[in-house]
């Protein structure tokens, strides 16, 4: 086992990490920019070390920084968390090259996945279903038609190194796909650093669904099953839940299944999660897979007991999948996940600031995740979550309850969050009864503007 980890993030997640190393007698090492300071994983670390400004690009995402930290305090390990550097397989190859052990699947499983056109033609050749689409990356906007006439329109373009909705275009006839062909170049470009499109089937108001792995060094893997992401806006999930109301134990065994074998082939490591679209006939399509824990993952540690992050560093330092969960896993019950941010309820802009009072809420099944605090500061230069509010119910009405009782009872003032919001999706009709997708925020958002009018 690692003696010492640095952990290569900063809020919640840096202070989640923290708190699995403490319980399994690792000595953590913080990193924070000046506009981190006084931050709480700073606090709780065993060591903390400033490594720039507050600008991401000279601090957080300096990697030369952030190994020159990890070698000064002499650590065995870095764990990335989420975000920042977690999927950067340059940053894993140079951990490695250093000879600190990165908590995460190898370089090359990272840089394959993160290659969302080879991630795909990879989970094809294994038999994950896949959307129907292009083959390769698409060389111009004349093949790109010539695709979409085999598919059948509508169709999404994608960036192969593409993630957050950028790089992205519905194309919904001919006439428009030569135009926004260039428009989702032009984005994928500017964001990523690399141009390449591919394309597949667009569902019109698909599920969004997701398995979480864990993998070992030896090529056990296991599915602990999915959650329900499809409460999101702009491609960012807002509230996730485990399990999905339409995905039977058939379906979650025969999935399951297949992803077990896939990643086993391909020599997956460590906590991973795959993504699907439900189609309205209830298949699952493959699209893209994440190599590190999820912002979500409380979810399924609530319905599981199986502890996430701890299972990573037990991988990483080459302990057997057998004795990381110490026998079958059982899903107990049903978990709802509200992700709170630093937000304008309705306006959705960014709420930076003092909390001049914070008052988490409590009771049986609720746990929180956050490193914010009353007099601490939100910055302006970083993601907006401040808090995840996690319940578990005995099933999902409990869940819905329990949830909408935490949400009430969450006091944070000298900012505005999504407190509100998320009390109005959990009393909304379709959202009890579990009509959901994709689109549902927009149509919600719709439907309280025309009862405002």
């Amino acid at each position: 086992m690692f003696n010492k980890i640095l952990i290569a993030n900063r809020g919640e997640i840096a202070l989640r990490v923290i708190c699995a190393c403490k319980e399994l007698g690792i000595r953590t090492v913080a990193i924070y920019s000046e506009a981190d300071r006084h931050s709480l994983h700073v606090r709780f670390a065993d060591e903390a070390i400033c490594i720039g400004p507050p600008q991401l690009a000279q601090s957080y995402l300096n990697i030369p920084s952030v190994i020159s930290a990890a070698e000064i305090s002499n650590v065995d390990a870095i764990h990335p968390g989420y975000g920042l550097l977690a999927e950067n397989a340059n940053f894993a190859e140079v951990a490695e090259t250093s000879n600190i052990k990165f908590i995460g699947p190898p370089p090359e499983i990272t840089r394959l996945m993160g290659e969302k056109e080879k991630a795909r033609a990879e989970m094809k050749r294994h038999g994950v279903p896949i959307l129907p689409g292009s083959e390769g990356i698409l060389a111009s906007d004349g093949e790109a038609l010539e695709w979409a006439r085999q598919v059948g329109f509508p169709v999404i373009i994608k960036a192969s190194a593409g993630g957050g909705g950028r790089g992205m275009r519905i194309v919904r006839s001919e006439a428009e796909l030569p135009a926004l062909f260039k428009a989702a170049q032009s984005e994928a470009a500017a964001a990523f650093g690399n141009g390449d499109l591919y394309m597949e089937k667009f569902i019109e108001r698909p599920r969004h669904i997701e398995f979480q792995i864990l993998a070992d060094q030896y090529r056990n893997v296991v599915s602990l099953g999915e959650r329900e992401c499809s409460i999101q806006r702009r491609h960012q999930k807002l509230l996730e839940e485990s399990p999905s109301t339409q995905v039977t134990p058939e379906l979650r065994k025969h999935i399951g299944g297949i992803l077990e074998k896939t990643l086993s082939a391909i020599g997956y490591v460590n906590a991973g999660t795959i993504e699907f679209l439900m189609d309205e006939d209830h298949k699952l399509h493959f699209i893209e897979m994440n190599t590190r824990i999820q912002v979500e993952h409380p979810v399924t540690e609530m319905v599981t007991d199986v502890d996430l992050v701890k299972s990573q560093i037990r991988l990483a330092a080459g302990e057997r999948l057998e004795d990381v969960l110490h026998g079958p896993f059982v899903h107990r019950g049903h978990a709802i996940e509200c992700r709170i941010n630093a937000e304008h309820p309705e306006k959705f802009t960014p709420s930076a600031g003092k909390i001049t009072a914070f008052h988490p809420p409590g009771g049986t099944g609720v746990r929180i995740d956050t490193a914010a605090y009353a007099e601490g500061v939100i910055p302006p230069y970083y993601d907006s979550l401040i808090a995840k509010l996690v319940v578990r119910g005995k099933d999902r009405d409990e869940a819905c309850s329990r949830m909408a009782r935490a949400l009430e009872m969450f006091i944070v003032e000298g900012i505005f969050t999504t407190i509100p919001l998320h009390r109005k999706i959990l009393a909304d009709p379709d959202f009890k009864a579990g009509r959901i997708d994709t689109t549902f925020i927009e149509r919600f958002l719709a439907k309280g503007a025309k009862e405002k009018h």
